[in-house]
């Protein structure tokens, strides 16, 4: 945060505040000392303010009452820059005909994501592999039934947590639920994410699968701190059959419909466990209605954003859950001769919010 100086004329009732030793006084102007973004003398001037304060409780001049008002408005500012610095000047640099201009715009928290603050809840219990531990096959070596998890073993335990660490090592790490040995019954499993605020969301939602993308999933989001629930988007290798819905991508909204929650195709399809593990909520895509496919023209989306009702709301949520309801199968139907081969494994969830 960088303090600012601004004179004035001699006299003026902040000119009084010059006694301070950090508060020099030339003979012909004082300076007033304004908190802005980034400065680390916030907590100085504000102790002075208060010192002067403190120190001329008993004055009942008009002056001396102007000059108290004025070091109270001066603390109120100091500490609120404390919390809102980042937001106090915010500006670009654009190309225009006229030359590079700086364009003023709306305050915004920085993106980020936010996967380091989500608590991570796993449903039903026990769906978690390794506790009994057992024995998993894949589908590109379905009768290679070698790998283990065993939750006892750190290194053959897959626990939720392993969806949100950094994986500094490169060792790719992730959480794996149990097989799909109960077949026919339904092998479903709900990831819960949870922020204990409102966010909005800045770019894709990117969940990286390993041992293939799920054949039928559902994502959904709350606003309301998970007590109510709203689907955001459906995704299945055949919409018609698992949610009665015409497949869609998000290249087929317009701006009337963006907000529209569809079933998409794109993320489900089996294309090899190794060649594409993500699946996504399409947020790029969907500013690029309003900004172009380059995101050149945000201007236009974030008036938008602004004007048309629902737009903003869309973007936002509290939490944010994934309904897994069929595993990958190979691209083929269901083998009963090895069920081990089956199950959820996740390894990354990315939520690019602000």
């Amino acid at each position: 945060m960088n303090v600012l100086r601004q004179s004035l004329r001699q006299g003026s009732p902040l000119s009084s505040l010059a006694g301070s030793s950090h508060l020099s006084q030339p003979k012909r102007t004082s300076e007033v000392w304004i908190c802005s973004a980034d400065s680390p003398t916030t907590p100085t001037m504000a102790s002075a303010a208060l010192a002067l304060l403190w120190l001329k409780p008993h004055s009942s001049s008009d002056h001396s009452r102007a000059m108290l008002r004025q070091a109270v408005l001066l603390l109120l500012h100091c500490f609120a820059s404390l919390t809102l610095g980042q937001y106090d000047l915010c500006k670009s640099l654009v190309s225009t005909d006229d030359g590079a201009v700086w364009e003023q715009y709306a305050c915004q928290p920085k993106a980020q994501s936010m996967k380091d603050y989500m608590r991570v809840k796993v449903d039903p219990p026990g769906i978690t592999c390794g506790n009994p531990p057992e024995r998993f096959c894949t589908l590109e070596n379905p009768y290679l039934c070698s790998d283990e998890c065993d939750a006892a073993n750190p290194d053959l335990a897959h626990p939720p947590q392993l969806m949100q660490d950094r994986e500094r090592t490169g060792r790719i790490t992730y959480w794996q639920t149990v097989t799909w040995s109960r077949y026919p019954e339904p092998l479903l499993a709900n990831i819960s994410l949870a922020w204990n605020k409102s966010l909005e969301l800045t770019d894709d939602i990117a969940i990286t699968f390993e041992y293939g993308r799920p054949t039928i999933m559902v994502l959904d989001k709350s606003t309301d701190h998970g007590r109510t629930w709203q689907p955001y988007q459906f995704y299945a290798d055949d919409c018609l059959d698992s949610f009665n819905m015409a497949p869609k991508r998000v290249p087929d909204l317009s701006p009337a419909n963006i907000t529209r929650v569809i079933c998409t195709e794109q993320f489900s399809r089996w294309v090899g466990s190794k060649n594409d593990k993500n699946v996504k909520f399409e947020v790029r895509e969907r500013f690029a209605v309003f900004a172009g496919p380059r995101l050149l023209n945000m201007d236009s989306l974030y008036t938008r954003m602004e004007s048309m009702k629902g737009l903003r709301d869309f973007f936002t949520f509290t939490n944010l859950r994934l309904r897994l309801l069929r595993p990958a199968l190979g691209g083929t139907y269901v083998q009963r001769d090895n069920l081990l081969k089956y199950f959820y494994a996740i390894s990354n969830i990315e939520v690019p919010a602000r």
